[in-house]
């Protein structure tokens, strides 16, 4: 029985190839289901050049969701940076990792800051702008000048980008430590009339957080502190960015420096 059974069986097979149609006889071979094309993968890179400005938000039926709006003078602001999603401009700092996988950002479940506002729609920007970026996003668009998210409840949040100090200044910045002290003083400046300057001096710190050295005396501060307002009577120690500024022009500084965060700040009295 096991001969035979072996035997039968490549001759059932010659037999069923010899009867299957051939192509030559005219038959057309077996449709293959169309492939959808992959999503582009979305450069990282490219969001982490700018800072990406709220511009427009509508929900699934078109409608502008004026919750994200509440801060005119200070749009809901995003910067990506080593796999972090930050948010400025709501009530609380906030921030979560994010992901990308072909033309999706998935956020994961953000933690803020816990301070309390004194404005009810300003606490409620939070919730607002939390459940709208936590979860799976598709990414629309992105290019150096739009950043186009839909959620999952087809919401379209549009931002407008605005590049970064590292971007516009070609590399990172050296972090260092300035106090500002409470009061200007006149300073001379040969196309600046009464100008007045900002007294400061520079704070060092170990690599723990702990103060070394004794600081130095106040100095005339002639450039100027992207995203520092002085207020008169307030001495602020800032940690800054501080760039080489390429080709500056003749009358200008040869240096730049960004706002990265108040570390500390104190009212002076007169």
């Amino acid at each position: 029985m096991k001969r035979i059974l072996l035997l039968a069986l490549p001759i059932a097979l010659m037999t069923a190839c010899n009867n299957a149609p051939s192509a030559a006889e005219g038959d057309a071979a077996p449709a293959k289901a169309p492939t959808a094309a992959a999503a582009a993968p979305i450069d990282g890179k490219l969001l982490g050049a700018n800072h990406w400005v709220l511009d427009a938000a509508t929900d699934s039926s078109g409608k502008r969701i004026d919750a994200l709006f509440v801060r005119a003078d200070k749009p809901v602001t995003l910067d990506f940076a080593d796999g972090r999603l930050s948010v400025d401009n709501a009530c609380n700092h906030m921030g979560g990792g994010y992901t990308l996988a072909g033309n999706e950002m998935t956020v994961s479940r953000m933690a803020s800051t816990m301070m309390a506002c004194n404005d009810q729609a300003l606490m409620a920007l939070d919730q607002a702008v939390g459940s709208r970026l936590e979860g799976t996003l598709k990414i629309d668009q992105l290019d150096a000048s739009t950043l186009k998210l839909t959620s999952a409840t087809g919401d379209v949040l549009t931002f407008r980008g605005e590049p970064t100090a590292e971007t516009r200044y070609g590399g990172p910045g050296e972090t260092v430590f300035l106090e500002v002290d409470s009061r200007t003083k006149p300073c001379s400046h040969p196309l600046i009339r009464n100008m007045q300057c900002l007294q400061v001096r520079e704070v060092h710190y170990d690599d723990k957080g702990l103060e070394q050295g004794k600081r130095g005396e106040f100095y005339n501060f002639y450039d100027s502190i992207e995203g520092y307002a002085h207020e008169d009577g307030v001495r602020n120690v800032l940690r800054v960015k501080r760039y080489e500024v390429k080709n500056p022009p003749a009358d200008a500084s040869s240096r730049a420096y960004v706002l990265d965060m108040v570390v500390g700040s104190e009212v002076v009295k007169k």
